[in-house]
């Protein structure tokens, strides 16, 4: 239990934090405490519940992640990628609904923490998560098209087609006050991130509009208008439900548990990379287990890490979980002090956030290069695409995993295996007269989703004490997207540590995967060889230089 379950912020206090680094962590989660408001309250609306649930959820989870996670920078709270669950989920189920389904997500998060599985869900194939995000991504949008045109109708349809079809049904009833509205807000957004100003974006967009709106009486829709006045306290909620009907929460939850495993851990990688650290997968998952069961007691609804909010928190000087803490008791401050004054906020400017964040999460440049790759990484990125869209999350994840797995088998089948890459495959195995400064590492198989990872962490690892790094690759067949993405990582890290990089035998097909994917094209730290004893020669050559 020791090795599985060690918060981060536990180690860090017993190592001992700096008075500096305290101070960068307060003023880092203060900042990020102004950028999730308008978030959590956005998510929360979009999701068809009341504006307060997100705010709780943004304090509760939001402490409980950073308190017992396993990452250092991790910001936790509601986000856009739950949105379309928990409205279906509300929508059919009710609040309590909700509830239970949140809190049996969080019970499977604690069980796969428990089971160590924290570093399978970092092996989902990259164009079924591109999938389903730029799936997710475009029902936000969709969602948000009421509101931001002020189109008067009672109750949106859930599916996408009907949605659209109501929509076009009443264009003649747009109010050209919000549609004005809401592109003020995607202006003001826009330009703060141009500007790179020191107050977010979102934040300013939603003050400067509410002001306007107040200011001069623009007759649209507020907080208030949809649901009255918000709360600014907590309370308990115990679900009503019966135990004979709990099997039809455990497909919800499982949706919610995967989805959020994947989004906090996609989440800690990424900040990982920001900061040179390195997340403790499993413990991280336990965490958002807990944030998961005790959230919806108070009304919260489900949570898991938020990219955007712990990139901002990198950026602002936070290295320590009490940057996470901070930012949570910055919300609970705005809630029970102004929260009365949220009320006022235009539904048309959550609209205009809603949409910059359906934007930045469409994934549109992935989409488009994973696209340009392999026929078999297409059909899974469509499938999956296509399914988010139209029929649901949890079938498309289902369906992107099994397709991934089938489409593999299908390739693997087509590969000769007596076919190497190298000129001269039986040149020099012994690797023990290379001059120092040179490394050799060759890959051997496919490097698909369920190797890409591990073949990254180790060429890192090896490279980058090295002047030189051979990578050989005659025993490559095929790279798939998720090899592609993180072999790029990989190597753009090395490259960042003056590493030269020698690569050997690679063939025709993986070549131009890796030109098309701008991996290697234009690049003078990049040198391809057909043999390992050209590329051996060359690498001496680097090294002297060196």
């Amino acid at each position: 239990m020791d090795t599985i379950f060690k918060p981060k912020l536990f180690s860090l206090l017993k190592k001992g934090i700096s008075k500096k680094q305290i101070f960068n962590d307060i003023f880092g989660g203060i900042v990020v405490g102004i950028v999730a408001l308008p978030l959590a309250i956005a998510f929360a609306v979009a999701s068809g519940v009341s504006p307060e649930k997100g705010l709780i959820t943004a304090i509760i989870a939001g402490f409980l992640i950073s308190f017992f996670g396993g990452s250092r920078v991790q910001i936790g709270g509601p986000t856009g990628a739950f949105i379309i669950i928990v409205y279906g989920i509300v929508e059919k189920y009710g609040l309590d609904g909700l509830i239970i389904s949140t809190v049996l997500a969080g019970i499977l998060l604690i069980i796969f923490g428990l089971l160590k599985l924290g570093v399978l869900l970092k092996y989902f194939p990259q164009p079924l998560i591109v999938g389903f995000t730029s799936g997710i991504a475009l029902v936000i949008f969709s969602t948000q098209i009421k509101d931001a045109f002020g189109l008067e109708i009672a109750k949106v349809p859930s599916g996408f087609i009907d949605k659209w079809s109501l929509y076009f049904s009443e264009i003649p009833s747009i109010n050209f006050y919000a549609l004005g509205l809401t592109l003020l807000a995607i202006l003001i957004i826009v330009i703060s991130s141009k500007l790179k100003s020191k107050v977010p974006g979102s934040f300013l967009a939603i003050i400067v509009i509410t002001f306007i709106v107040q200011l001069f009486k623009i007759p649209v829709s507020t907080i208030e208008s949809f649901f009255g006045e918000i709360p600014q306290n907590f309370h308990f909620v115990i679900p009503s439900f019966e135990f004979n009907n709990l099997s039809m929460y455990i497909a919800p939850a499982i949706t919610i548990a995967l989805l959020g495993g994947i989004e906090s851990l996609l989440s800690a990688v990424v900040s990982d990379g920001m900061i040179g650290g390195n997340h403790r997968s499993n413990t991280e998952l336990i965490a958002q287990g807990i944030a998961n069961i005790v959230t919806p007691f108070f009304g919260g609804i489900p949570a898991t890490g938020a990219i955007a909010r712990t990139a901002t928190n990198v950026k602002n000087g936070g290295r320590t979980p009490i940057a996470g803490l901070v930012h949570a008791l910055t919300l609970l401050l705005i809630m029970l002090f102004l929260g009365k004054w949220a009320k006022l906020i235009p539904m048309s400017a959550l609209a205009g956030v809603l949409i910059v964040v359906s934007y930045n999460m469409s994934e549109w440049r992935s989409f488009y290069s994973i696209l340009k790759g392999s026929f078999f990484d297409v059909i899974v990125l469509v499938t999956t695409f296509l399914l988010t869209v139209l029929v649901d999350l949890t079938v498309a994840i289902e369906v992107g995993v099994v397709l991934s797995a089938l489409l593999f088998m299908k390739r693997m089948s087509n590969i000769n295996p007596y076919v190497t890459n190298e000129i001269d495959t039986d040149v020099l195995d012994d690797y023990s007269k290379i001059s120092k400064g040179i490394s050799i590492y060759e890959l051997s198989g496919p490097l698909f989703f369920a190797s890409a990872k591990q073949y990254a962490e180790t060429l890192k690892i090896i490279g980058i004490d090295s002047n030189v790094l051979i990578i050989r690759m005659r025993h490559v067949p095929f790279i798939d997207a998720t090899g592609v993405h993180n072999f790029k990582d990989a190597l753009d890290l090395l490259k960042e540590n003056n590493v030269s990089i020698v690569l050997s035998g690679v063939n025709q097909t993986v070549l131009k995967d890796l030109e098309k994917n701008k991996v290697i094209s234009n690049n003078k730290k990049i040198y391809t060889f057909d043999s390992f004893e050209k590329a051996l020669q060359y690498s001496e050559k680097l090294n002297i230089k060196e």
